[in-house]
């Protein structure tokens, strides 16, 4: 028989090796990373995901004779519940052409956003440290007034006896066109959704741009990259996160907004926001007003998707 030549190489008292040291070893990365992120998965399961619940449940639900919410058993004793929401919505064309018009004014809002907060971010991610600071505190000096006291500024703005109404109207009248009224309008609503979200597009963009290399834009100048080209193969590329990330805070939002276009909107500046506000606080139609803020959900959060798998690649080639 071959004999067991490890046992001559083991020590007659040596010791089990303790399995609990490992144990705790890989238990401690773990509760570190639980503790870390423990906070922020608790306020998205009380803040997110439970009322997202909860409204799904309520969509299925039949309004009350009052309002709000008939009881879960009807009087004969079976649930009282129904797709009607769902079949309202889906056989209207005017919601459908509502959540259209929403996404359309979102859009807008985001792309013009970026329009103005690229080269704003540029400018202060490649200014000097003493005026960084500064643009930086003008940034952000606008979060230090009530939100609803900035739209109430742009209201007396865009009023009929104004500047820019009077401006506007005197330029259209060179060419023969009639007066237009800038107030309760669409124009009204994405000129006041612009400046409220412009900030949320300026810092992350800031925060992207100010940690690119000099060096990277240094030698694509020295191997005869023009302006263009160094902004186009070097800075754009380099972006992209701070892009998507900008843009995320700042369609979300203006998609499902109602208080700008209550107070600046009128009829025609109105939104799926406004009527969601409507049915849950003035028509009190709880199951549907659940079944158009579920679909707005879906919606946002459907394009957010779409949109992070198209950074996907473009953040790979970019690394």
């Amino acid at each position: 028989m071959r004999e067991d030549r490890s046992a001559w190489l083991t020590p007659p008292n040596a010791a089990a090796p303790d399995t609990r040291m490992s144990t705790q070893a890989t238990f401690r990365p773990r509760a570190g990373r639980w503790l870390v992120a423990g906070l922020p998965l608790a306020y998205l399961w009380l803040f997110f995901a439970i009322p997202c619940l909860l409204m799904l449940l309520a969509s299925f639900r039949v309004p009350g004779e009052f309002g709000g919410l008939a009881p879960l058993v009807g009087s004969d004793g079976t649930p009282a519940l129904s797709l009607r929401s769902y079949a309202d919505l889906f056989g209207s064309t005017i919601y459908l052409w509502l959540f259209a018009k929403s996404l359309a004014i979102a859009l807008v809002t985001t792309v013009l956003c970026l329009l103005i907060a690229y080269p704003l971010a540029l400018l202060i991610a490649r200014s000097p440290k003493r005026w960084r600071d500064l643009l930086l505190l003008a940034v952000i000096l606008p979060f230090w007034s009530n939100f609803l006291i900035r739209v109430y500024a742009w209201m007396i703005l865009l009023g009929p006896e104004w500047a820019i109404a009077k401006t506007i109207n005197a330029v259209l009248g060179v060419f023969g066109i009639e007066p237009v009224t800038l107030m309760f309008s669409s124009f009204a609503v994405i000129l006041v959704l612009v400046y409220v979200h412009l900030p949320f597009m300026v810092l992350p963009l800031y925060a992207n741009l100010e940690k690119h290399d000099p060096a990277l834009i240094d030698a694509a100048q020295d191997l005869g990259a023009s302006p263009w080209q160094r902004f186009r193969y070097v800075t754009w590329p380099l972006s992209l996160p701070g892009v998507f990330a900008g843009a995320a805070l700042v369609f979300i939002p203006a998609f499902g907004i109602f208080a700008v276009p209550d107070l600046v909107g009128g009829t025609d500046g109105i939104m799926i926001g406004n009527v969601i506000k409507q049915q849950f606080l003035e028509t009190r139609n709880w199951p549907f007003g659940s079944v158009l803020s579920i679909m707005l959900t879906l919606i946002a959060l459907a394009l957010t998707g779409l949109a992070a798998l198209a950074a996907r690649p473009r953040r790979t080639a970019a690394v």
